[in-house]
């Protein structure tokens, strides 16, 4: 399994579940894709993009289960996309993404957090 991740809000990732399909955030209806990062990436996603916004989620998803493109995004560096949407079934772990006290978002592997919870109930 080649793990990447999604940030979304609470809310959409609920209307995913419900849907079977994760179709993208807003910015990723407009850009044509679904936005990924890999682990070395979210965090930096998180800090551009969600800075101090609360009520997301981490959302790991199977890259092998996924058409995945690797496209030049910020700096150059690759980042993985999707075309289309993205399968509720590929997700294995699903994580509040809540803001720290220093205004960063605490990922579910800092701290000692054990936040990871399994997709299904």
């Amino acid at each position: 399994m080649t793990p990447l991740y999604k940030i979304c809000t609470r809310a959409e990732w609920s209307a995913a579940e419900v849907a079977g399909v994760f179709a993208g955030s807003a910015v990723d209806r407009a850009d044509g894709f679904i936005h990924l990062s890999s682990r070395d990436q979210v965090a930096e996603t998180a800090r551009r993009h969600f800075a101090g916004q609360a009520d997301l989620v981490l959302v790991e998803v199977d890259a092998d289960q996924l058409a995945v493109r690797w496209e030049p995004s910020r700096g150059g560096a690759l980042f993985p996309h999707v075309y289309g949407d993205l399968p509720v079934s590929a997700a294995i772990r699903v994580a509040e993404l809540p803001v720290g006290p220093d205004g960063a978002h605490v990922f579910p592997w800092e701290n000692g957090a054990t936040s990871w919870a399994s997709r299904r109930t």
